[in-house]
C-alpha cells in the first residue's frame, strides 16, 4: 500500500503538468498569433517603433526571390516610407500557429497591395514566421515568404486545401 501511494501522487502530478503544458501552449499560440497580426499591421502602417519592439535583434527575412533582409534593413525600409501599403493582411482563417517549447511558427496566406516606386502592386503569398521566447517575451526571429501566388490560384481548391491542411 505504501509504495502505491507515491506512484499515485506522481501520476496525478504528471497529468497535472501535462494539462498545464497544453493550456500554456494554447495561450502561447493565441499570444504569438496576435503578435504576428500586430507585426503585419505595423508593417502596413510603416510603424518602425512597433516593428523594432517585436523583431529579434538577429532577425532575418528571406524573400521568395532570394533576397535576404536583416532587422535593420526592414526598419530602414519602414522609416523611409517608400512603400505605402493599402493592404498588408493575413487572409482570414489561414493563420496557423504551432508552438514547441520556446519556439513558435506562424504560417498564413498574406495579401499585400500598395505603391512602391510609383508602381502599384497587389499580390498574395504564403509566409512562415518563426518566433523565439526570450526573457523579454516572444520575438520574431526568422521569416520566409513565398513568391507571389498566381492570381488564378486564389480561391481555388488548392489554396483552400492548403489553408485547411495548415489548420489541422
Amino acid at each position: 500500500m505504501h509504495s502505491a501511494l507515491p506512484v499515485t501522487y506522481a501520476v496525478v502530478a504528471l497529468v497535472s503538468v501535462m494539462g498545464s503544458a497544453s493550456a500554456d501552449s494554447r495561450d502561447d499560440q493565441r499570444l504569438v498569433g496576435r503578435l504576428d497580426l500586430e507585426f503585419q499591421a505595423a508593417v502596413k502602417a510603416n510603424d518602425a517603433e512597433t516593428m523594432a519592439r517585436i523583431l529579434h535583434p538577429n532577425m532575418v527575412l528571406v524573400l521568395g526571390d532570394g533576397r535576404v533582409l536583416s532587422r535593420d534593413d526592414q526598419l530602414k525600409e519602414s522609416r523611409s516610407k517608400l512603400i505605402k501599403y493599402e493592404i498588408q493582411d493575413e487572409e482570414a482563417g489561414t493563420q496557423t500557429v504551432r508552438v514547441v517549447g520556446d519556439t513558435a511558427l506562424v504560417t498564413a496566406l498574406l495579401r499585400i497591395a500598395g505603391q512602391s516606386g510609383g508602381k502599384h502592386f497587389d499580390r498574395r503569398l504564403w509566409f512562415s514566421d518563426t518566433y523565439l521566447r526570450t526573457p523579454s517575451g516572444w520575438k520574431y526571429l526568422f521569416g520566409q515568404a513565398s513568391l507571389p501566388l498566381p492570381s488564378d490560384t486564389i480561391g481555388s481548391p488548392l489554396a483552400t486545401n492548403l489553408a485547411q491542411d495548415q489548420n489541422q
